[in-house]
């Protein structure tokens, strides 16, 4: 099986544009008591997660992206936990329910306004998963169209899976702290290389768990985008060992 990493489709055509963010996230965190690294950061996504029920102090607290004592984070993650889905990322910048805000432009049949959100037009996900394309779940959106005739867009919630190989990731890396899982950071491997053994067999596309801001699909989804001919965005390919 072959993997790819995903990539917006920068043809003038697509002007789509969200001005738009997701309505709770956890905050930064101070140094972990033991290791002393800060908070490292993600760019999992969770947009059906709703945390609407907790309390409104909570809501601001989850709303507020400033470090908190490392305590308190722990407390929020815990808090959030069991909304989550099972085996969910909970670190700093952890972004949780519907995008909200505006939009408009032109969109593309799938949509990247970054490397690491994917967006998808309700008629695309639909013949995606009559394919049998696995691991995309919709999730709506709260966002306002500045035209009158325009898609409906869904926000894309990934599973992070699979790794990379250790042929591309520094000799010296320190493994994680055993109390708050926190690494030293590294750039991304250029070439990226993933680990064979580590990459699902029961999904087509999600999240690098080493590196959540990249999002790959497998042979399989590829071949039912360009069989479907859906538009907007491209398909880089990465070695696998």
């Amino acid at each position: 099986m072959k993997f790819y990493r995903i990539r917006e489709d920068v043809a003038p055509r697509y002007t789509g544009n969200l001005n738009a963010a997701h309505k709770w996230g956890l905050p930064g965190s101070e140094p972990c008591p033991i290791c002393g690294l800060h908070g490292g950061g993600t760019a999992a996504q969770y947009p059906c997660v709703d945390l609407s029920h907790l309390p409104a102090e909570e809501q601001k607290k989850l709303s507020d992206p400033w470090p908190v004592p490392y305590e308190e984070f722990v407390r929020l993650c815990e808090l959030v936990r069991p909304w989550a889905p099972p085996g969910a990322v909970l670190k700093t910048g952890t972004k949780f329910g519907p995008l909200t805000g505006t939009a408009s432009g032109y969109f593309g049949q799938l949509f990247m306004q970054n490397p690491w959100s994917l967006y998808v037009r309700r008629e695309a996900l639909e013949k995606l998963h009559a394919a049998g394309v696995r691991g995309l779940q919709g999730c709506p959106m709260n966002v306002r169209f500045r035209q009158k005739n325009h898609p409906d867009l869904l926000d894309l919630q990934l599973e992070l899976s699979g790794r990379f190989h250790p042929d591309c990731l520094p000799r010296d890396l320190a493994p994680p702290c055993s109390t708050c899982g926190r690494t030293e950071g590294f750039s991304l491997p250029e070439p990226s290389i993933l680990a064979a053994a580590s990459l699902p067999e029961e999904l087509d596309v999600f999240r690098l768990a080493d590196w959540s801001a990249l999002i790959i699909a497998s042979e399989r989804m590829v071949e039912a985008v360009r069989r479907l001919e859906l538009d907007g965005v491209v398909f880089q390919p990465l070695e696998v060992r």
